[in-house]
């Protein structure tokens, strides 16, 4: 008698064929399928926002608010001077160092005039250079403040500005709206200053070797110890010195608040050409109505390395950017009674002094 076969095992070999060729046609189906149609996409995180410290402001220069810097008189007991006024200086915002917004981009350095020969040598570039700073490149009738008063003014003076009316300046300081900076390291003689306040121009005066940081000798003459470099302290320097009084011009005008001078006036004892390699590197000019300048030329200054020849290129290519960016030469004034040399050298019939004024064209 048969026995019943369990269920399953009865398939026979052909049986088995057809099942194995059917799986192997779906697998085949299935691969095709995946391959012609992507599936669903991949589920992805959503980006992360950026930290903090890389959020995008657009810049806000508060023009329209006024803010007032409380400065402290020598002494701590200085009367209010003549007129009202006080121990305080109004800004026109409340500045911060690096607010205010950049001109049209720093450059790293400036652009080298070609040589002034081929030879390269000293006596081309000094004949070029001497030459230059010689030759007044526009004229003015009225070179003083003394011409405010009067019609005239014919007197060779070391200190001078362009106060005709083609240039505001006048203009300004009737209105007493003129500011001048005034950049010196310990020199006694402030009569320049002196003279542009009595006349209405907001004066500030930086030197180091004032006793308080912030000194209000009249209505209009402010003395502020610090001193303008062409580079800010190290930040390591300003973090174990955090009322260091050295800074770059810019920065002062950050923290001033201030948006215009309308006169530059610079005695630097021969930190002037770095100090004006700055004020163009970053486009701190455009904020300059006039320069008056002392510059200094017994040795290379601060900084200032290469050969002779070298450093006079450097210098006159200094001088030509300010020509570049539309400022003028009115005024060369050659000191007689400081030494006759140039670069140590008793030559070309040159003073190791001038003092040279431009006029910016486009100010207004």
């Amino acid at each position: 008698m048969a026995r019943d076969r369990p269920p399953g095992r009865g398939c026979s070999p052909l049986s088995r064929c057809l099942l194995g060729a059917a799986l192997l046609l779906g697998l085949r189906l299935c691969a095709e399928r995946r391959a012609g149609s992507p599936g669903p996409p991949a589920r992805s995180s959503p980006p992360r926002p950026p930290p903090p410290h890389f959020v995008a402001r657009a810049p806000s220069r508060a023009r329209g608010r006024r803010c007032q810097v409380d400065l402290p008189f020598a002494g701590g007991s200085r009367p209010p001077p003549r007129g009202g006024g006080s121990g305080t200086l109004e800004t026109g915002c409340c500045a911060r160092a690096g607010a205010f917004p950049a001109g049209k981009g720093s450059r790293w350095h400036i652009d080298l005039q070609p040589w002034a020969g081929p030879a390269q040598s000293l006596d081309e570039e000094a004949l070029r250079f001497l030459r230059y700073i010689s030759t007044t490149q526009i004229a003015c009738d009225h070179v003083s403040t003394d011409s405010l008063a009067t019609d005239s003014s014919s007197a060779k003076q070391p200190w001078s500005v362009c106060l005709d009316d083609r240039f505001g300046l006048a203009h300004q300081i009737r209105n007493k709206q003129c500011r001048l900076y005034s950049l010196g390291l310990g020199s006694d003689d402030t009569q320049f200053e002196v003279s542009m306040a009595n006349n209405g121009c907001e004066v500030h005066r930086f030197d180091p070797s004032v006793k308080s940081a912030h000194i209000l000798e009249h209505q209009r003459l402010w003395y502020h110890r610090l001193s303008v470099d062409w580079r800010d302290p190290h930040p390591a320097v300003a973090a174990l010195k955090p009322h260091s009084n050295t800074r770059k011009l810019g920065t002062i005008l950050n923290e001033f608040g201030h948006h215009k001078i309308d006169v530059l006036k610079a005695d630097l004892e021969s930190a002037e050409w770095k100090v004006l390699e700055n004020l163009i590197l970053e486009d701190v000019l455009e904020q300059i109505g006039q320069l008056v300048f002392e510059i200094h030329l017994h040795w290379p200054g601060f900084e200032v390395s290469g050969s002779d020849s070298s450093v006079v290129r450097f210098w006159y290519s200094l001088l030509k950017e300010l020509e570049l960016n539309d400022f003028r030469l009115f005024h060369s004034y050659k000191d007689l009674s400081k030494p006759q040399l140039f670069l140590k050298k008793d030559m070309f019939n040159a003073s190791s002094c001038y003092t040279l004024g431009w006029v910016n064209t486009r100010w207004k």
